[in-house]
């Protein structure tokens, strides 16, 4: 699907559809007035037939005078409710109508309709970031295909372009693009998207954008001394890897981010083996790896000026006779030991020894992103990602970058207090803390390894994928990440 920002009037717009706003007191946006004043009220007399709730949509055809074939009404609720949220579902629920329409092309009237505060380059991008959501599909493993591609192949936004909007453009088109990535990443059963298939898609990326890659077997993982990671990976016949892959946008004398994805393609619990309901969806357990794929894939495609290096440990969590076991000690890349006592708290293993790894190159700031602990579920549900910082100011970024992003998060306490309930007598600490807190002693885990880093830790568990009738992977939370990685190259 091709955007574009072009300057454009609703009444004389040659196009398949144009898309209109109004709102549920049925007042008219002015694009809806013009076409309404132009059909000699055809709209007006149309909107008893709309429904005043947020993304409700009527569409009308061959209205008189109005050069469009079709016009399509979508509601966006109450004026003075009408705000980030609601231009979003708006957006999105004309996407929705637009793909089941025959219409080749179609202009998005609602692009300027004012969302609190927010200037147009935020209109722009998430306009885009919307309907490329609302157009994503994943049938590439079905026999037959439930209904046919859809025909609508080019959107105008219609504003008058300026350089401002046209960035903001290109950067949602390659949001979208990494966004896609990582859904499909996601979505692929894990006997599909196994550890070296990641690699794989690391090492197209790089032949892609041109950047550099490097995939680490088990037999360097084993003379790195990651005792962590191979812990995890022992029982499993899918040989593990640790993926570094670099985007170099800036100067070299620029400190990179690091982006570091926790890549469990499978994850059973291991011997403290999870229930079957819906176990199924720990092929998600890989949404970290996928969203750092995804993350370096947009930047390198908007060829942004910042340097990423993304870390993936990937590998499968299973069970069987050379398992790690409740009550096993190992020891980690950074010399300090760990008792394991539960084998379903895995990924925090693999994180640590890749946490360590990433000093090597001495980033600007850390960042890592993991599908967790249903802990952070319970405590935020499926709204926000949950954010843990041992430095106050990066926090402070990753939260404006997840407001700009409408990808948002809520920041959560990492005090030393909690690191008590880690205390082992056989080991420098154990892997689990406990019930209480659950969230916050895994995220208390990870900041043993990272005192000599700025860091931060994304517990994307409830927001990387949604259950359901609606099962899939939701691609966050790539966009959080391009945005922060943008802002700090100094775009905002």
């Amino acid at each position: 699907m091709e955007f574009s920002i072009k300057t454009l009037s609703p009444e004389t717009a040659e196009t398949g559809c144009i898309v209109l706003g109004v709102y549920a007191e049925k007042e008219l946006t002015a694009p809806a007035r013009r076409v309404d004043q132009r059909s000699k009220g055809a709209l007006a007399a149309a909107l008893a037939d709309l429904s005043g709730k947020v993304g409700s949509t009527l569409l009308l055809r061959a209205l008189p005078n109005v050069a469009a074939e079709r016009v399509l009404l979508v509601s966006l609720g109450a004026r003075e409710e009408f705000g980030e949220t609601q231009y979003r579902d708006a957006v999105r629920a004309a996407a929705s109508a637009l793909r089941d329409l025959a219409a080749k092309d179609a202009a998005l009237f609602l692009v300027d309709v004012k969302a609190n505060s927010q200037p147009l380059s935020w209109n722009v991008r998430h306009a885009v970031l919307a309907a490329r959501e609302a157009f994503y599909r994943f049938d590439e493993l079905k026999s037959q295909k439930k209904s046919p591609a859809p025909s609508l192949g080019k959107v105008t936004l219609p504003l008058s372009a300026d350089a401002q909007l046209e960035q903001a453009l290109s950067e949602a088109e390659a949001t979208a693009d990494g966004a896609d990535l990582a859904r499909t990443l996601g979505n692929l059963p894990s006997n599909i998207c196994t550890p070296t298939y990641l690699a794989e898609q690391a090492k197209k990326l790089a032949r892609e954008f041109k950047l550099d890659v490097e995939v680490l077997e088990r037999r360097d993982i084993e003379k790195l001394g990651m005792g962590a990671f191979l812990a995890v990976t022992k029982a499993s016949r899918e040989p593990p890897k640790l993926i570094v892959l670099r985007y170099d946008g800036a100067a070299k004398s620029k400190k990179p981010l690091a982006f570091v994805g926790k890549g469990i393609t499978f994850d059973t619990g291991g011997i403290s083996l999870k229930p079957a309901a819906e176990m199924d969806e720990m092929k998600f357990d890989m949404s970290g790896a996928g969203s750092v794929l995804g993350a370096i894939r947009a930047l390198a495609g908007m060829k942004a000026p910042v340097n990423v290096v993304g870390i993936i440990p990937t590998c499968e969590n299973m069970p069987g006779g050379a398992a790690i076991k409740p009550g096993d000690v190992v020891t980690t890349l950074s010399g300090q030991t760990v008792e394991i006592l539960n084998t379903d708290a895995e990924g925090r293993l693999i994180l640590c020894d890749a946490l360590t790894y990433a000093e090597r190159f001495k980033p600007d700031a850390l960042v890592n992103v993991a599908t967790l602990t249903g802990a952070c579920v319970i405590a935020l549900g499926h709204v926000a990602t949950g954010l843990f910082a041992n430095d106050q100011q990066l926090a402070d970024e990753l939260r404006a970058a997840a407001e700009e992003a409408w990808d948002r998060v809520w920041q959560m306490p990492l005090w030393e207090e909690y690191q008590e309930q880690l205390r082992s007598n056989f080991a420098d600490f154990a892997n689990i803390g406990g019930r209480p807190g659950g969230s916050i002693t895994a995220a208390s885990f990870l900041a043993r390894f990272t005192r000599k880093q700025r860091w931060a830790h994304l517990d994307i568990a409830g927001t990387a994928w949604k259950s359901g009738r609606e099962k899939g992977s939701t691609g966050r939370p790539v966009p959080l990440l391009v945005r922060f990685a943008l802002r700090h190259a100094g775009r905002k």
